[in-house]
């Protein structure tokens, strides 16, 4: 009977896939027991594509039979499969498990922060992540990604997505001049988007955040159309007129069959940095009753701080500028949860966008 320490340590050697950590440091291991017939191992991994359980299950074995360990058991716990649909009856983008759409109703509520720190934080549960700033107008990904002025690499008639840190990055700000401005009318928005989608080789990835530009229009409705969209992230202010805003963007949601899956209160309070009292000087919590209407969450209330701001200017955003702070934990809770209801969502059999018939834009 092999010593369950030996087995312990065999598996802490092993990396998770397109992760430098271990599937012992993301804690995936559930179970590493030994018995007379050999180790007796439970994984429990955040992807849900066959190649990665298949690449861990072979990686497990070989690395046992190597130190003379024989494998009684080997179980691979991985998320439901999400049903494969869209309005035109596939997946334009089958390789990607889920996709989660970033809105608010008004510009200027942090959409491009919220959309970049739940991405990071995402990655950090050890969850393979694409972000794709669809916002035409303004794309702020780069910046605040530390990509800006990157260059993206053209293979053929395809487009590589930018690594930036540990996840995988492509922006319109990317393919255009700097400081060029698009005067683009809707249908160049729709087509742009459509060769986004088809052009961008994002390789199998376990979520696909889209960082969507402000209001209810072209881009949001081109999205539901082309992808079965999973689930919806909503991201305000405290103040009455965001909040204004934030229930049409809601609605839009309803109306393209997307489910919610939760709101983000931006600049939620002031923590002053010499006591830690929070101060809600914009006000603070009045997400809540909209979450209530719409029969949904406030994923996470992120304060005004300084951190946040100079993270995302210097292309170092919070969840990895300052691990440790509270502005952080509070963007992991928020990915957790989302996280638990992508997952939820998927077990039911995913979502059918096939009936989008936006009536109010």
């Amino acid at each position: 009977m092999a010593a369950i320490s030996a087995i312990t340590d065999i598996l802490a050697r092993i990396p998770y896939p397109g992760f430098p950590k271990t599937i012992v440091e993301f804690g995936f291991v559930t179970r590493a027991e030994s018995s007379d017939a050999g180790a007796l191992i439970t994984l429990s991994i955040p992807s849900a594509a066959g190649e990665v359980s298949e690449q861990l299950r072979l990686e497990v074995t070989q690395r046992l039979e190597a130190a003379g360990i024989p494998l009684a058991e080997l179980t691979i716990d991985t998320p439901p499969l999400p049903r494969q649909t869209s309005s035109n009856g596939f997946n334009a983008l089958p390789a990607i498990q889920s996709f989660v759409m970033v809105s608010s109703g008004k510009g200027g509520v942090g959409k491009s922060t919220t959309s970049v720190n739940l991405a990071l934080a995402l990655a950090q549960r050890g969850i393979r992540v694409g972000l794709l700033d669809v916002d035409v107008y303004g794309p702020n990904i780069p910046r605040m990604m530390g990509i800006d002025g990157v260059e993206p690499v053209f293979v053929g008639n395809t487009i590589k997505p930018i690594p930036a840190h540990g996840i995988k990055v492509m922006s319109m700000g990317s393919l255009i001049a700097r400081d060029a401005s698009l005067l683009w009318k809707g249908a160049m928005v729709t087509q742009a988007i459509d060769q986004m989608l088809v052009d961008i080789k994002w390789g199998e990835i376990d979520v696909l955040l889209f960082d969507m530009p402000p209001g209810t229009g072209d881009a949001q409705i081109t999205l539901a159309q082309s992808l079965p969209i999973t689930a919806g992230v909503c991201v305000t202010t405290p103040q009455k007129v965001a909040l204004d805003d934030t229930v049409r963007a809601l609605d839009m949601f309803g109306q393209l069959n997307i489910p919610i899956a939760g709101i983000v209160e931006n600049m939620s309070g002031f923590i002053c940095p010499e006591t830690g009292t929070e101060y809600p000087i914009f006000g603070k919590g009045t997400a809540h009753h909209l979450a209530d209407a719409y029969e949904t969450r406030v994923l996470a209330e992120i304060p005004i701080e300084p951190t946040v701001r100079e993270g995302g200017d210097a292309g170092m955003p919070i969840v990895t500028l300052a691990p440790d702070d509270p502005v952080t934990r509070r963007y992991l809770q928020a990915a957790d949860t989302l996280w638990e209801q992508i997952q939820a969502i998927n077990a039911e059999g995913g979502v059918d966008n096939s009936a989008v018939q936006p009536t109010m834009f």
